[in-house]
């Protein structure tokens, strides 16, 4: 007789996927009830910690765990490497803003300099503190870039978590002014793509996944490329660029340079390449588009030009990596 206890567990084990419930919910629901006595067992409930670790569990099945099916595996891979190449990016763009504004301070005269420390200085205490954090926050994209491909996952985790912080700031000064500024949309975008990347990596860089690796090239000399890159295009217009710029700069090329080289020849576009990168390209979208929007008929001609230029090649590189992925899926009957 089945008791109201054990229905309930077994309600909860629903969030595992059907092959994983298959191999394991019987074991899972014996060891959930034993040593529990049948009248308990008709009063009681699991505890947020069993639902949490079953939650947690579903988790990390879903996402390429050992012995998953291709498409949970598929799923697992392209979700680490979105997170790689999200962590990677903003990590390259954090260390170029700063590098670059820096050097632009410093290099401008004693005006220019007390106009950059005094966003950290003479505002209090509290005030001087967040902007100390905003500042520094996000360089730790970069240690959790690399934490993540020397295997450190933890350190990967928290310092992507930390990283992804001033992103919260601007959003509770919109809260307090009930969304009224005209860059309300930006920031939320901006925050979802922070958040997102964090997310990606604590879910599906769990302890069952395999190590983080690139698909191609050494981890320094790829981040070195990045802001390389990401400096260049910055330096290169003359008109000024926004915070933007840079970033999808960036995407655009070495996306659009991998797949060149992945579809030249006999070689076959991976899907779960192909997945991460059009899921990393909508949110740029998202943010491309929010970041220029209110501003668009103030912007001169040639930056116009130029990030509506952005704008339509993201949606097609976009559109492109995910029907490649797609037709990759569908010829293996994943």
């Amino acid at each position: 007789m089945t008791t109201l206890l054990e229905s309930r567990y077994r309600a909860v084990l629903r969030l595992l996927p059907a092959y994983y419930r298959r191999e394991r919910e019987e074991e899972m629901v014996e060891t959930y009830l034993w040593d529990v006595d049948q009248e308990t067992q008709e009063q009681s409930r699991p505890t947020l910690g069993e639902v949490a670790s079953i939650v947690a569990l579903a988790v990390r099945s879903r996402l390429g765990a050992s012995g998953a099916p291709r498409r949970y595996a598929v799923l697992g891979s392209a979700v680490r490497l979105f997170a790689l190449f999200a962590v990677l990016l903003q990590a390259a763009s954090a260390v170029v803003d700063r590098v670059l504004g820096l050097a632009w301070a410093s290099t401008r005269g004693g005006s220019q300099w007390a106009l950059f420390t005094d966003g950290f200085t003479g505002h209090g205490v509290w005030a001087g503190a967040g902007a100390v954090a905003q500042w520094f926050f996000p360089l730790l994209w970069t240690v959790a870039y690399f934490a993540l491909l020397r295997d450190h996952r933890r350190l990967a985790q928290v310092s992507a978590v930390v990283a992804a912080l001033p992103t919260l700031w601007p959003l509770a000064d919109l809260w307090a002014r009930d969304f009224a500024p005209s860059d309300s949309a930006y920031v939320v975008a901006a925050a979802v793509l922070a958040w997102a990347s964090a997310l990606a990596l604590g879910a599906a860089h769990h302890r069952d996944a395999p190590p983080a690796a690139l698909p191609a090239g050494a981890p320094g000399l790829v981040f070195a490329a990045c802001c390389v890159l990401m400096g260049g295009s910055v330096v290169a217009l003359p008109g000024g660029v926004d915070t933007v710029w840079a970033l999808v700069t960036c995407y655009l090329v070495t996306a659009l340079a991998w797949l060149l080289y992945r579809a030249r020849g006999e070689h076959r576009v991976p899907a779960a390449e192909a997945a991460a990168l059009a899921a990393l390209g909508l949110l740029l979208l998202a943010v491309r588009v929010t970041a220029v929007y209110p501003w668009l008929d103030l912007l001169p001609g040639a930056l116009r030009v130029g990030v509506l230029t952005q704008a339509a090649a993201l949606v097609a590189l976009t559109a492109a990596l995910a029907v490649v992925s797609g037709r990759d899926l569908l010829s293996r009957g994943t």
